[in-house]
């Protein structure tokens, strides 16, 4: 209890107890999840690596973000409507029990239903009654769409066909629950039972804002077998401390590297330097309840704000040519990306176009007091959140300051509550290859994850046509006018596309990242 008390300013390995020891268990950077473990309520970055360890769904990823079947035998459908799913039979979760049809059918459920209020229930949309599931109050409790067959089959019938839907499957909200889950949700998040790669150490491994520590699960039987001896996510709140901790081999794997060694990192690494283009972005978002950001005076601040950031300058000074400036709402190394899309002008550096909308907006109602941006100090923001503030100052000539606040939590306990009352970096992550995934998330009516409360119903009805789709060009076609109406409402301003730095430390032989910017955990392996 001292340790964590004493460490928790400066990261465990700080104090000498973060390992990187000999075991073969990886220490690698992590960070205090803003929720309990459970898969359909965790919608950020530090949660989901630990997740993601701890289940297995129907479907996973590899490194370059190619799906397979896992737990699934055979997804089956004719019209990309109507699935029958077969799972593979022998599967467990860790306390013993089976891993059956009902165990999808069950977390589905609860992932969908209104009173469970899961951040992730948006991925539940296209099921046949997901909106009497999801109403408030609730019209039912269970999804129509949904059927068990038999302990190894189930049923699932879509509203319309979906070109991501098999693709998805892999994505944490569709992960199996066991049945002991259902007793205390809160508390089986904070010691989870899963059927993953990995499982929680002991019933202490998470110590809260110290570390997680995981373990390989022997019965698990799919294709991403462990190859250490387990993995230990210490919780940084400085990537500078982390970045310390992996030159003094303290730590295995840093997948962000700090603003400080930027220009440095690839000399001090050497062969141990990690670069890749990931599907990550930074956002800044603004919610309708911050004065003057609502209806069309919030459209003209928006595209004025979005045309006074210097992106290529910040890239390139800032971040030292590691991330790129972006075109559009999604991430540049997704399939269908087209850094050309109509409207896309308005992430141009453009300080007169700038100045000329401020001043419409002013002429609706004149501005007055500062803008805030806020961000998250334990996640290496800083500087390049202070560039873009004096980027904003310096053009439309008004007082814009970034904002630190202390830690990831904080800043998304009061982003989801809707208390934020300022400007907010965000940023997301892909958790499946695709353009849809980025824009359903965070911009479609009634997504809990989507941050800024957007809503178009034109918006809506061309994400629907892209997922009906039939081919992935026709796809891609109706994605990019639905990002046109984005760019036209300026629903938030894109700012920067990933090329993830990463490091290893010399007792590891190599820990690959994958194509969302993650560690490939599972093939991280010690010398």
């Amino acid at each position: 209890m001292g340790a964590a008390l004493l460490c928790t300013g400066l990261g465990l390995t700080a104090c000498s107890s973060g390992g990187g020891g000999d075991d073969g268990v990886v220490t690698v950077n992590g960070a205090e999840p803003q929720n309990p473990l459970v898969p359909t309520n965790t919608n950020e970055n530090m949660g989901g690596r630990v997740v993601d360890r701890l289940f297995a769904g129907l479907k996973y990823y590899d490194a370059d973000g190619k799906a397979y079947n896992e737990v699934a035998q055979a997804i089956d459908s004719t019209d990309r409507q109507h699935y029958k799913i077969t799972l593979k039979p022998g599967w467990k979760f860790t306390d013993g029990t089976p891993v059956t049809a009902k165990s999808f059918v069950d977390a589905w459920n609860f992932g969908a239903l209104s009173t469970n209020a899961q951040l992730q229930n948006w991925v539940f949309t296209p099921i046949v009654g997901y909106d009497d599931v999801a109403a408030s109050p609730p019209k039912a409790q269970t999804m129509s769409g949904l059927k068990v067959v038999d302990d190894n089959t189930f049923t699932v019938d879509l509203t319309r066909p979906s070109i991501d839907f098999e693709l998805e499957l892999g994505f944490a909200p569709f992960y199996p629950l066991p049945a002991v889950a259902y007793k205390d949700m809160k508390a089986y998040g904070e010691d989870p039972i899963g059927n993953g790669p990995y499982k929680f150490a002991n019933s202490t491994a998470w110590q809260h804002n110290v570390k997680i520590d995981l373990v390989p699960n022997p019965d698990y039987h799919g294709g991403r077998v462990p190859k250490n001896k387990g993995l230990r996510f210490v919780m940084y709140q400085s990537y500078d401390t982390a970045y310390a901790d992996l030159l003094a081999d303290n730590l295995d794997a840093l997948d962000t590297m700090p603003e400080s060694a930027l220009a440095t990192y690839k000399k001090d690494l050497g062969d141990r330097a990690i670069s890749k283009p990931t599907a990550q972005n930074e956002h800044i978002g603004i919610q309708p309840n911050v004065p003057h950001f609502s209806g069309p005076e919030g459209v003209l601040r928006r595209k004025a704000i979005s045309m006074a950031i210097n992106r290529q300058q910040i890239c390139d000074t800032i971040w030292h040519g590691t991330k790129i400036p972006a075109r559009d709402f999604t991430a540049s190394t997704l399939p269908g990306f087209d850094p050309k899309l109509p409207g896309s002008d308005a992430l141009d550096f453009n300080p007169d176009g700038a100045k000329k909308l401020w001043e419409q907006a002013n002429a609706m109602s004149p501005w007055s007091g500062r803008f805030e941006i806020a961000y998250n100090s334990d996640g290496g923001h800083q500087a390049w959140m202070e560039a873009t503030a004096n980027s904003i100052k310096n053009t439309l000539g008004i007082d814009a300051v970034a904002v630190p606040f202390p830690t990831f939590k904080t800043i998304r306990d009061q982003v989801v509550g809707e208390t934020i009352g300022k400007a907010f970096r965000y940023g997301w992550q892909g958790d499946y290859p695709s353009m849809l995934e980025f824009l359903t998330s965070q911009y479609y009516t009634g997504s809990a994850t989507n941050d800024i409360k957007y809503s178009n119903p034109e918006f809506d009805k061309l994400i629907d046509a892209s997922l009906s789709a039939r081919t992935p060009e026709e796809s891609y076609k109706l994605s990019g006018q639905a990002q046109s109406i984005l760019l036209q409402d300026m629903a938030d301003i894109p700012v920067l596309n990933y090329i993830s730095n990463a490091g290893r430390s010399t007792k590891v032989q190599q820990a690959p990242l994958t194509w969302s910017g993650l560690f490939d955990f599972e093939n991280i392996v010690k010398s």
